[in-house]
């Protein structure tokens, strides 16, 4: 057995380390390790509640709209507030943009430069690939950067600027939107739609939304070779990574504005109910009961034995979830992904996390433009109330990378508590209890290391393919 350090990586939010446990060429053990603490929830405590709107953003500049959201969401029901037609509609639009943005992304950014590497020269995809996704010089890449530029716009009409706006309140959104900027938004959105029918999907996006199963994904690959979608279902094809990467195939979402939320576990749809979660600390440097985040605690042990991670370890009635646009597909019943995982097994894959994520851009877009369409300019945006001295609050959102709640606790007229379960949480948690691995955990193990490869090329793929954002998780 060979024992090695992956990290850090680049390409990602934050720090992260994996040790990997190697026997006869594949992975046998991975144990993942956040390795910075930074304290939010401790920053949190004895603030006026609406600090949390100007703070909890602050955990990332990725994300900012989500833990926004989360944070607003949380204080509304605290203060016992109902959000307007229109302020919904805003918020979605701005939580879509967001993860709309977070995908292309991690696709073009994080994700697909590893295959512009040299390892793979012998490969007859090499050099196209070098051409559209090298590190600062792949056309896609630009192309792909310049996209997220313009659609972000949206969120500087919306709320003035990008990342860690105020524009999203307990009772709703603090800007109305007139007829003229819903005409931008709208023209924002075209140009968006343009990028993704010419560049990405090489298709209209109601087609690529129609996909559903795996034989007319094979279709899809074969007639439209000018896209990047397809030219990375190519790759995936020849690299076999629909046999790599297998999670737990148990999923979990909180529901948004692609769709319901649940829990999918042995085959069963059910409906979201989180009273069985618990944060697990046993490998964690944390010490106190492994609680449910509504009476959750966060105080450091970094001398604790047997722990290696800043991460805590979310379960759900002791289980391990995966989260993110896969399991949200899942949830969903997108007969694309539905056929996908059916027909791997269940558990998931390197390019099912892929797919789902593009499936996503071509599902939003419509989304997005029915929410602007559906914008009344006279009606009310956001509603308003006093701070109660004593109150709880649960915020739920679906974030880019996965399912994200803020709970807080008002006691005196300040917050008492302040608990995150991040989706990064989710996917990047060590060990519990009973010696369950986490999602990733779990993914790594199998995964073919190659002789004398110091950073293995199958690793980082099964690792970006969750797309970690660190930041988050040791929120």
């Amino acid at each position: 057995m060979t024992r090695m350090i992956v990290g850090p990586f680049n390409r990602v939010e934050g720090d992260l380390e994996v040790a990997l446990e190697v026997v006869d060429g594949y992975v046998a053990a991975a144990r993942v390790t956040a390795p910075l603490f930074r304290g939010f929830e401790q920053i949190l405590v004895d603030r006026p509640p609406l600090d949390a709107l100007v703070v909890a953003p602050r955990i990332c500049g990725i994300c900012s709209v989500a833990q926004s959201a989360a944070t607003a969401a949380a204080l509304g029901v605290a203060l016992g507030l109902s959000v307007p037609d229109n302020g919904r509609r805003v918020a979605e639009m701005l939580l879509s943009v967001e993860n709309a943005a977070d995908h292309l992304t991690h696709f073009a950014l994080f994700f697909m430069p590893d295959f512009a590497r040299a390892e793979y020269q012998g490969k007859s995809w090499h050099s196209s690939c070098v051409a559209r996704f090298a590190a600062m010089k792949g056309t896609s890449a630009k192309k792909a950067t310049a996209a997220r530029a313009r659609l972000l716009h949206v969120i500087g009409l919306l709320a003035g600027k990008w990342p860690h706006s105020l524009a999203l309140q307990p009772g709703g959104v603090a800007k109305s939107v007139d007829m003229g900027e819903r005409m931008r938004l709208l023209s924002i959105l075209a140009d968006f739609r343009a990028y993704l029918e010419d560049e990405m999907f090489a298709a209209p996006l109601e087609e690529v939304a129609a996909l559903d199963g795996p034989a007319s994904l094979d279709r899809f690959v074969e007639g439209h070779e000018d896209g990047d979608f397809a030219f990375f279902l190519r790759i995936a094809r020849d690299l076999g990574l629909e046999k790599l990467g297998a999670g737990p195939g148990r999923f979990l979402a909180h529901g948004g504005p692609l769709g319901q939320g649940g829990i999918w576990r042995d085959g069963n749809l059910l409906p979201l109910d989180l009273s069985g979660l618990r944060e697990d600390l046993t490998s964690s440097w944390m010490r106190g009961g492994n609680l449910h985040p509504s009476k959750g605690v966060t105080m450091a042990d970094a001398d604790k034995d047997g722990a290696y991670s800043w991460s805590k370890a979310p379960r759900l009635d002791g289980m391990s979830m995966e989260v993110g646009a896969l399991a949200r597909q899942r949830i969903i019943g997108h007969p694309l992904i539905t056929g996908l995982l059916e027909q791997g097994g269940g558990a998931g894959s390197v390019r099912d996390r892929v797919v789902a994520r593009l499936l996503e851009l071509a599902l939003l877009v419509p989304v997005l433009e029915a929410l602007v369409r559906g914008l009344t300019p006279d009606g009310a945006f956001c509603s308003s109330g006093p701070v109660p001295e004593r109150s709880f609050g649960c915020g739920l959102v679906e974030a880019a990378r996965g399912s994200l709640g803020h709970w807080l606790t008002i006691e005196r007229g300040v917050i008492a508590s302040y608990q995150i379960v991040a989706p990064t949480s989710w996917n990047f948690s060590p060990r519990d209890a009973a010696g369950n691995p986490g999602p990733l955990e779990q993914a790594l193990a199998g995964t073919p290391v190659a002789a004398g490869e110091a950073v293995p090329l199958a690793v980082q793929h099964v690792v970006r393919s969750f797309d970690p954002c660190m930041s988050c998780t040791v929120h």
